[in-house]
């Protein structure tokens, strides 16, 4: 289980992430929804300790995250892998290297620095591929690839870390919609045949509804709601989401009214 305690980061007189205290157990598939700006990305980057908390805790078994260093961080790294809006692959590499530097973190420094990989290694890389429909453009360069097909690369070399959590960014964000279906369908797929937890910022609401496990919102660096599906009313993500409701969820759903509150919204996950 991961388990936030009191997770806080300031950015100066700026509360990024506010209190957040949160617990997840193992091989659930978790949306972060809210507006710009509410701290859903700078919470994934506390996860995967890009960035260092100001207080609290990210407890993941008997070890607190947030105090790792070293070869430990490294390892963590490995273990909870990121996938990114942008992508972050290496445009004039080819395909599978971008997917094997997924395992840089579990080799010896010069083999990591010289980039060689085994045989089982490239194999391994071939089947994560495959997994997204991608195994024919192995040899391709990256930067030749659309938008949608560098993200599935990017979610190869994410499972080519062999991950026990993994974090995606706004994956689908600048996606059209075929290949941010085929991006989710992938993530969906992930967390349910192999258990892995999938954490998964998100902008707009309809796809946190149809992928999501649990649902939980953010505003101002706080969470405010926590709950399944079901529970976020399309009030609750008006106040969720302010004057980007529009942009958010589609304004013709009905559901029941939770009714306005200040407070985190919970339920059992």
């Amino acid at each position: 289980m991961l388990k936030l305690d009191k997770l806080t980061r300031r950015f100066g007189d700026n509360l990024a992430v506010d209190n957040a205290n949160l617990d997840i157990p193992d091989g659930q598939m978790v949306g972060i929804i809210g507006r710009s700006g509410a701290g859903k990305s700078t919470l994934l980057r506390l996860l995967n300790r890009l960035i260092d908390p100001s207080d609290g805790q990210i407890l993941f078994g008997d070890a607190d995250i947030a105090r790792l260093k070293g070869k430990e961080l490294r390892a963590w790294r490995s273990d909870c892998a990121m996938i990114f809006q942008q992508f972050n692959l290496v445009g004039r590499l080819d395909v599978i290297t971008n997917v094997m530097t997924g395992r840089l973190y579990d080799l010896p420094a010069w083999r990591a620095m010289a980039q060689v990989f085994t045989p089982r290694e490239r194999a391994f890389a071939i089947q994560a591929l495959d997994r997204l429909g991608m195994a024919h453009t192995a040899l391709q360069r990256a930067e030749t690839l659309s938008g949608g097909q560098q993200q599935r690369v990017a979610i190869a070399r994410a499972l080519a870390q062999e991950p026990k959590i993994l974090l995606a960014d706004e994956p689908i964000a600048s996606l059209d919609p075929m290949n941010a279906k085929i991006v989710m369908d992938a993530l969906r797929s992930i967390n349910r045949e192999d258990g892995i937890t999938v954490i998964c910022n998100l902008h707009t609401l309809d796809t946190a509804r149809d992928y999501c496990d649990r649902i939980i919102g953010m505003q101002d660096g706080r969470i405010v709601f926590d709950g399944t599906p079901d529970l976020l009313t399309t009030q609750m993500a008006r106040e969720i989401y302010g004057a980007e409701a529009h942009e958010a969820f589609n304004e013709a759903a009905t559901s029941t009214s939770l009714g306005a509150s200040s407070a985190p919204v919970r339920a059992s996950a």
